[in-house]
């Protein structure tokens, strides 16, 4: 498993992902930010006001698509050249290969996380916001980076199959709205990508309650387990589709 890590940290090592995992962000947060400052007058409630705003567009949109754009980068050397064929005749178990991909997206994103909450901070500042910075806002990132895993074991599982670098970033693109409708008619508890609605925050800044905390974490295990599960057992019994 750590020298699947390794390998898979390798590949990145002249890649520009990095560049997107910091753009996203931080036009999110522009975008947000713009809303934030010429609607001042009817958001009054600080550090929750303007994360309503710099949240709604990446947590919504933005996020679900950087972690598209991460998992087809994942796959796209295997796909290049046939070299499935090399990657499954390896002395590798093909679950350590799904489970090295899937941990470093996730390192992937909670880097974008990170870099989010830190731009979070410093756009409070610079508006100059009198309250102490809320910590539960880091609570937010971190549920919605855990709600990432289940969309990054959804999203690399399709990645595996598809060839093409677009089309699993065009489905996420699609499951946001169905996952939209879902959280608006109240079962986004049971959608990967409502969990990450949820999870940030992002159009409902009110705690969960016990009931809606456990189901939370539960169903998003459940997913993590679910998506990798399948896309291990395709790989095991038909092979990628690139082989």
């Amino acid at each position: 498993m750590k020298q699947s890590i390794s390998a898979e940290w390798l590949k990145l090592r002249h890649s520009r992902i990095v560049l997107v995992l910091a753009v996203l962000p931080i036009i999110s947060l522009l975008i947000g930010c713009a809303n934030y400052y010429f609607n001042q007058e009817a958001l009054q409630n600080g550090w929750y006001s303007l994360w309503t705003q710099v949240s709604l567009f990446y947590g919504e949109f933005f996020l679900p698509i950087l972690i598209a754009i991460c998992c087809s980068y994942m796959c796209r050397l295997e796909h290049l050249n046939r070299n499935w064929n090399i990657v499954l005749t390896a002395p590798v178990s093909i679950s350590s290969v799904f489970l090295a991909k899937l941990f470093v997206v996730s390192m992937l994103i909670l880097f974008a996380q990170a870099l989010f909450m830190g731009l979070y901070w410093i756009a409070g500042i610079l508006f100059s916001i009198p309250e102490p910075f809320p910590l539960e806002t880091v609570g937010w990132a971190l549920r919605g980076w855990f709600a990432s895993l289940s969309i990054g074991a959804l999203q690399l599982g399709l990645s595996l199959r598809i060839r093409s670098f677009a089309t699993p970033i065009g489905i996420s693109l699609c499951a946001v709205f169905v996952g939209l409708g879902m959280y608006i008619i109240k079962v986004g508890l049971f959608f990967p990508f409502s969990l990450l609605t949820i999870g940030m925050g992002v159009l409902s800044q009110d705690k969960l309650t016990d009931t809606q905390n456990i189901l939370f974490w539960s169903m998003n295990v459940v997913f993590i387990i679910l998506f990798s599960s399948m896309a291990i057992r395709r790989l095991k019994v038909k092979g990628a589709a690139a082989s």
